[in-house]
């Protein structure tokens, strides 16, 4: 699925900002699951939420990273996700020590090239959707920096630059998938 280009790395990093930038070039694109869940949870009152129940709100994130590859196959051109499978997979892995990554990850690959955005502490903010710290958010970047190399993907890292020049740098990079 060369066409599925990922973007993972840190919270707080800009990659919310940069997927709008994306869309707004015309590109399809894929909000982050988790935060669709929390906003989902808090405007209903579920109850699958990292800070109450971070297995349950996992295995939502899994469900919902799969029905999107689902419909993002719809789609001819190149669709960029906010986060995906691999983060959810790999999360909960860690938290329950059950086999997330092989039961997922290696029948529903992205592209190859996965975009990470690095830890930034200048744009770093938490929310009511994001209440970890910095250095929660740096552990998950550690950890999804070295988990994507293991699984074959190639990582490049997202400059700390404008929103413009960042989403320039992808395209640029994508290759012969940069037409809409």
């Amino acid at each position: 699925m060369e066409r599925f280009v990922l973007l993972s790395g840190c919270s707080g990093g800009g990659k919310s900002t940069l997927l709008a930038e994306l869309a707004r070039r015309g590109f399809a694109v894929v909000a982050e699951p988790g935060r669709r869940i929390v906003d989902s949870g808090r405007a209903n009152g579920g109850t699958a939420l990292p800070w109450l129940d971070r297995e349950g709100f996992l295995r939502r994130s899994i469900d919902l990273a799969l029905a999107d590859r689902a419909v993002a196959s719809a789609n001819d051109g190149v669709t960029f996700f906010d986060r995906g499978l691999v983060d959810a997979a790999s999360a909960l892995e860690a938290l329950t020590g059950e086999p997330a990554i092989a039961r997922y990850c290696r029948d529903h690959a992205y592209a190859r090239r996965v975009y990470l955005t690095p830890p930034w502490p200048e744009i770093y903010a938490t929310d009511a959707a994001r209440q970890h710290d910095l250095s929660a958010a740096i552990a998950e970047h550690d950890r999804l920096s070295a988990l994507y190399p293991a699984l074959g993907y190639e990582t490049v890292l997202i400059p700390k630059v404008s929103v413009t020049e960042r989403a320039d740098f992808m395209i640029a990079s994508l290759s012969p998938f940069s037409a809409c």
